[in-house]
C-alpha cells in the first residue's frame, strides 16, 4: 500500500469514527464512564497485583469498593442536592424582591429613573413573571428528577458502567499489549513514546484534577453549609465539581455565594466576610497545595486550551463530549507538540542536517 493510499484509508477511518460517535452519542455515556473509571483505577489494580492479588480479584475488590462509595454518595448527598435545588427555585421570587429592595435605593441615588420604572404596576408585573418562571422551573426539575427517562438513564449508568469498568480494568494490560503488537514495526518506538507522553498528561490532569475537584467540592460544601448560608451545600458542591474548568468554578461559586450571603445576611458584615474568606482559603488550598501535589506542573494543558476543548466537545457530542474533551485535548496537545518538534528539526524550518558518516560538516 502506497503512502497516498494509506493516508486515504486513515482519513476515511477517522471520518467514519467521528460519524460513529455522533450517531451513537446518546448511548455512549455508560461506556465512556466505564472506560474512565477503568483508566482512573488501573494504578490501584497494579498495586494490588504487586501485593499478591490476581488481576480478577483486584478488579473485583476495587469495583466493589467503588460502587459502595458511589451508592453512599447517591443516597446521602443526591437527596440533599435535589432538595436544595427545588428550594432555590421556590425562593427565586423572594430573592427577586430582596435584590430589588437592596439595589433600588442605591440606583435612585445615582440614576434618575423614568417614572414608568418606578410604577407599582410594572414592579408587580415583573415580580409575577419571575414567580411564574420559577414555578415552571420547579415543575421541570421535578419531572426531570422523577421522570421515567431519568430513572432509566440512572439505572443504565448504575448497571452498565460498572460492568464495562470491571471488564476493561480486568483486561487493561492485555488490551494494551494487543494494541502494542499491532504497531508498525518501523515506528513502534516513536508511537510508544507519544503514548507515554499522552498517558503522563492524562494521569496528571484527569486523575489529579478529579481528586482536586472532589476535595474542593467537599471543602466548599461543608464550609458554606456550616456558615448557615442558604443552599451553601449545593453551591459548594457545584463550585468544586466545575473547578476542572480553570478559574470558572471559583468565579461562579464566589459570585453565587456572595450574592446569596448579601441577600441573607445583610448588613451582617462578619457573615458576608466569612463567605469571602472561605473562597480565599479555597483558592490558596487549590493553588498552593492540591494542584502542585496532585496535578503537577508538567501537564502541558493550557487553561485556554482546556476551556476550548470543553466547549467544543459539549457542542459536538453533548455531555459525552464534555467527558472526553480533556482527554482529546491532551492527545491533540501532545501530537501538536510532537509535530512542532519534527518541524523544527526539518529542512523546511532550516535546521542543519543530522551529523553522520556522510554529513560531516568539518570535511573540506
Amino acid at each position: 500500500m502506497t503512502l497516498k493510499q494509506q493516508m486515504k484509508f486513515w482519513g476515511i477511518a477517522l471520518v467514519a469514527f467521528v460519524l460513529f460517535l455522533i450517531l451513537l452519542s446518546d448511548i455512549l455515556l455508560p461506556f465512556v464512564l466505564g472506560m474512565g473509571v477503568a483508566y482512573f483505577l488501573d494504578p490501584v489494580a497494579d498495586r494490588l497485583e504487586e501485593a499478591g492479588f490476581s488481576r480478577t480479584a483486584a478488579t473485583a475488590i476495587i469495583i466493589g469498593l467503588f460502587l459502595v462509595l458511589v451508592n453512599l454518595a447517591l443516597f446521602l448527598i443526591v437527596p440533599i442536592i435535589i432538595d436544595q435545588v427545588l428550594g432555590l427555585i421556590d425562593n427565586m421570587p423572594g430573592y427577586y424582591e430582596n435584590i430589588r429592595s437592596f439595589l433600588m435605593p442605591i440606583i435612585d441615588r445615582f440614576v434618575d429613573l423614568p417614572a414608568w420604572r418606578q410604577n407599582e404596576e410594572f414592579n408587580n408585573t415583573v415580580g409575577q413573571y419571575i414567580g411564574e418562571m420559577a414555578k415552571k422551573l420547579a415543575t421541570l426539575s421535578e419531572n426531570i428528577v422523577g421522570g421515567g427517562l431519568a430513572f432509566v438513564n440512572l439505572i443504565t449508568l448504575l448497571v452498565i458502567s460498572p460492568v464495562v469498568a470491571f471488564y476493561l480494568l480486568r483486561d487493561w494490560d492485555h488490551i494494551v499489549e494487543r494494541i502494542d503488537s499491532w504497531l508498525p514495526k518501523k515506528h513502534a518506538e516513536q508511537i510508544r513514546t507519544l503514548a507515554r507522553r499522552i498517558d503522563d498528561v492524562l494521569a496528571g490532569f484527569v486523575r489529579g484534577q478529579s481528586l482536586v475537584c472532589l476535595i474542593l467540592a467537599a471543602y466548599y460544601g461543608l464550609a458554606l453549609m456550616l456558615t448557615g448560608l442558604e443552599f451553601g451545600f449545593l453551591i459548594g458542591i457545584i463550585t468544586g465539581l466545575i473547578s476542572f474548568i480553570p478559574f470558572v468554578g471559583a468565579i461562579i461559586g464566589f459570585i453565587a455565594s456572595v450574592g446569596v450571603a448579601l441577600i441573607q445576611f445583610w448588613p451582617d458584615y462578619i457573615m458576608i466576610g466569612a463567605v469571602v474568606i472561605i473562597f480565599i482559603i479555597g483558592q490558596v488550598l487549590e493553588g498552593y497545595v492540591l494542584v502542585p501535589n496532585l496535578v503537577g506542573g508538567k501537564v502541558g494543558l493550557h487553561p485556554v486550551w482546556v476551556m476550548f476543548g470543553l466547549l467544543a466537545g459539549g457542542s459536538l457530542f453533548g455531555f459525552v463530549g464534555v467527558l472526553i474533551a480533556v482527554p482529546m485535548a491532551a492527545v491533540i496537545g501532545v501530537l501538536s507538540r510532537f509535530a512542532i518538534e519534527q518541524y523544527l528539526q526539518s529542512p523546511i524550518y532550516g535546521a542543519p542536517p543530522p551529523e553522520g558518516p556522510g554529513n560531516d560538516s568539518t570535511k573540506e
